[in-house]
């Protein structure tokens, strides 16, 4: 097929599927350059030992076909190998290779935040020669424990945890771990017991998280930024530490603070709670909110905007978590966890232990920070210099 009839056949394929009215998707400055594209594959398996083509074709807004090529054509090079869904490194691409550890992951549930920490992991796994079993504790201490007795059972090497809190009683959780045969590493919790500190642990730093949300709030003129949070999570704590050291240090006035129930079993006493907050603000002068979950958020703006509210001009909203932030009516501005980047860290540090062959050496904890992506909801391009 010459090069001419190929143009004219692309072309007629082009009109087949892209209706004229509708615009093909564009594609980002130098993305279509076979060597701008392939240097960028290049780069991220050198820094992440492996890539998928999915995660690849989205990021440059290219079709997974059009990466996949990229792939064939940089492992006939010899710079990479191509394994099942993307490529990985040639130094772990003696393919097919077997898994050389078989590692088990307990998380609490798989609705929400974990999924992408699971991702995280798996975008590591085939570098690291690592075969994950995935299991379930949907926040029961005694599933939790079983679960962990079913991947022992299994011949697991190692475990990475993310523990259900034990009503206050750490020193229970921590004699529980110890008595884990394979090293442990905790995953996405804070401990106040040293017992517990003593293991390894990845986490998000979600004081800081918090903090940068006060912070933000605080250049946008807002003197006074109220806290709304969903109590029952781990995460909840550190955020509220967050939100208050961040107040105290920027010498902020006070505002309201309020904790919010669920909402999907008690959908009433959310309203109620909300509008509780909603009352707060209005009487103490604060025109900004902190708030924890992206649901919960959301709740609030669909809220505010009922009584006749402008978000962000009368209230500035910023959501904790990123979820489903940008889906709200107003887009929300978020604290926005690196959960992938935690998955990661946590299966690496799992591996360098089991490397070490000291199962119960000198504990390491890695915290990664938060970012903020700012959307409409917190007024950042309408309220610089306006003081509340």
């Amino acid at each position: 097929m010459n090069g001419h009839f190929a143009t004219r056949l692309g072309a007629a394929w082009a009109s087949m599927w892209w209706p004229a009215e509708v615009a093909a998707p564009r594609e980002p400055r130098g993305a279509h350059l076979p060597r701008a594209r392939q240097e960028h594959l290049l780069r991220e398996v050198e820094l992440r030992g492996s890539v998928r083509a999915a995660a690849v074709a989205a990021e440059l807004g290219v079709s997974e076909v059009t990466v996949r090529r990229d792939i064939v054509a940089l492992e006939r090079a010899g710079r990479l190998a191509r394994v099942h869904g993307g490529a990985i490194a040639l130094a772990s691409a003696t393919a097919p290779q077997a898994a050389r550890l078989l590692v088990g992951v307990v998380v609490p549930g798989t609705a929400a935040h974990f999924p992408d920490v699971l991702r995280g992991m798996e975008s590591v796994s085939h570098a690291q020669r690592v075969r994950m079993v995935r299991a379930v504790s949907h926040y029961r201490p005694e599933m939790e424990e079983k679960q962990v007795e079913r991947l022992l059972a299994l011949g697991v090497d190692g475990l990475v945890v993310a523990p259900t809190p034990r009503a206050g009683d750490e020193e229970r959780l921590a004699a529980w771990i110890a008595s884990i045969p394979v090293p442990v590493v905790l995953l996405e919790r804070r401990f106040g017991s040293m017992a517990v500190r003593a293991f390894d642990s990845v986490r998000t730093d979600h004081v800081h998280g918090a903090a940068l949300a006060v912070e933000h709030l605080a250049r946008l003129g807002h003197r006074g930024v109220a806290l709304a949070v969903y109590d029952r999570t781990p995460t909840a704590p550190s955020v509220r530490r967050g939100h208050d050291e961040a107040v105290r240090r920027l010498g902020l006035r006070p505002a309201p603070d309020v904790a919010l129930p669920k909402g999907e079993d008690d959908p009433e006493d959310l309203d109620a709670a909300l509008q509780d907050l909603l009352d707060g603000c209005a009487a103490t002068g604060t025109a900004a909110v902190l708030a924890h979950t992206d649901d919960h958020a959301t709740r609030l703006v669909e809220a505010a905007l009922d009584r006749g509210l402008d978000v962000p001009r009368d209230l500035a909203v910023v959501a904790y978590d990123d979820e489903v932030a940008a889906f709200a009516p107003v887009p929300l501005t978020a604290v926005t966890p690196p959960r992938r980047a935690v998955g990661r860290e946590a299966l690496r540090t799992l591996v360098e232990r089991l490397g070490e062959g000291e199962p119960r050496g000198a504990g390491r904890h890695v915290e990664l920070l938060p970012t903020l992506t700012v959307r409409s909801s917190c007024g950042a391009a309408t309220s610089a210099g306006r003081s509340r």
